[in-house]
């Protein structure tokens, strides 16, 4: 029997590893963590076969993500750590450890952002923090703000920067086909009006890969007027692995958020040896080194987004020499071997303290 239960908040592909395997996508992180950690997953599928009649009521009223929490809590015997793949699931897990009994059971929880209204009830009023041995956040800002607002200690909010599959985003899987182009990516809180602004007739493509497969955020360029140099449309992974191949540089433009939104195309980026020009926001400020890997620019600033990608299109060795440093960086400390690796530590040091 595995000691750890690791939860994915969706549905396992069965092809997911033969896909992996035969270079078409990147390795899920939770395939690479259950592998490392030894773990069993607990999907939606797995999940739904074992909830009984009160966990199919708790799904019709909650979704799929309160069905997970409470098959966790059912299972919560069977384990010593419990791993939530994100505060969806490992909040409403935290309530019911709290009201039912953990049973000596850890609670490991990534954390996306709990600076929201609805989340923040949770711990305000329910005091679910009391549940959760080991706060896994991805933002300095989160962990400051989690420590401050519900006194938890600094021991228990680690945080650990977020990886990339550099085996899949890797230049040596491509061949370029370079062009005066520069490339952002994705849907969550990007600002796309203030990028379309900023590139208004400079001498250069710009490809906005507005998509995202986890984001339910809308489009921010469907009611932008866009000059004849910006293109917008979607990609799969592979195409966008190319479309990093091909550009000069990425950029990743913000609104001024409290989380790590965009870091995932931005390790994507950096894996292909890309450097980035990024908005500073509060939450994005702990992968790119300003002027040693990527530009910081203020958030909504056209103008001074516009000056940045005009620097970089004039100095195309800096940004070649940025993308290679923003390379060494990801493989190593921001790819998924380094990132498993960390979480595997975190897991094995809190058993060992259990044991003690």
């Amino acid at each position: 029997m595995a000691q750890v239960l690791l939860t994915v908040s969706g549905t396992i592909s069965p092809q997911v590893k033969e896909n992996v395997a035969n270079g078409l996508r990147p390795n899920p992180d939770y395939i690479e963590m259950a592998r490392r950690f030894d773990a069993d997953l607990l999907d939606y599928n797995a999940a739904r076969a074992q909830i009984g009649w009160f966990g199919q009521l708790l799904t019709l009223l909650g979704g799929s993500n309160l069905m997970l929490a409470w098959v966790c809590f059912l299972l919560r015997k069977q384990y010593r750590v419990i791993f939530t793949d994100g505060e969806q699931v490992g909040i409403p897990l935290a309530a019911l450890l709290k009201l039912g009994g953990r049973h000596n059971v850890q609670h490991f929880m990534i954390v996306h952002i709990l600076s929201v209204g609805k989340k923040m009830l949770f711990f305000d009023y329910l005091g679910v923090q009391s549940h959760i041995d080991r706060f896994l956040v991805y933002s300095s800002w989160q962990k400051h703000f989690i420590e401050e607002r519900w006194r938890v200690p600094a021991h228990r909010v680690t945080l650990t920067p977020f990886m990339v599959d550099a085996a899949f985003f890797s230049p040596t899987n491509v061949t370029p086909a370079p062009r005066r182009m520069i490339c952002s990516v994705g849907l969550e809180f990007r600002d796309y009006p203030t990028l379309i602004e900023a590139v208004r007739g400079l001498d250069v493509e710009v490809v906005i890969a507005a998509a995202s497969p986890w984001s339910k955020r809308s489009d921010t360029t469907q009611h932008v007027e866009l000059p004849s140099n910006v293109t917008v449309q979607k990609f799969t992974q592979f195409e966008l692995r190319q479309l990093y191949a091909d550009c000069l540089f990425m950029v990743m433009p913000l609104y001024d958020v409290d989380f790590q939104a965009g870091i995932t195309a931005i390790l994507e980026a950096m894996a292909m040896k890309k450097t980035v020009i990024c908005s500073k926001s509060k939450g994005q400020t702990d992968v790119i080194i300003d002027s040693e890997t990527g530009l910081y620019v203020l958030p909504e600033d056209s103008a001074a987004l516009r000056n940045a990608i005009q620097f970089l299109l004039d100095n195309p060795q800096m940004a070649e020499k940025m993308g290679a440093a923003a390379m060494q960086v990801v493989h190593r400390d921001l790819n998924l071997v380094s990132y498993t690796e960390r979480l595997h530590e975190y897991i094995q040091h809190a058993l060992l303290e259990e044991a003690v």
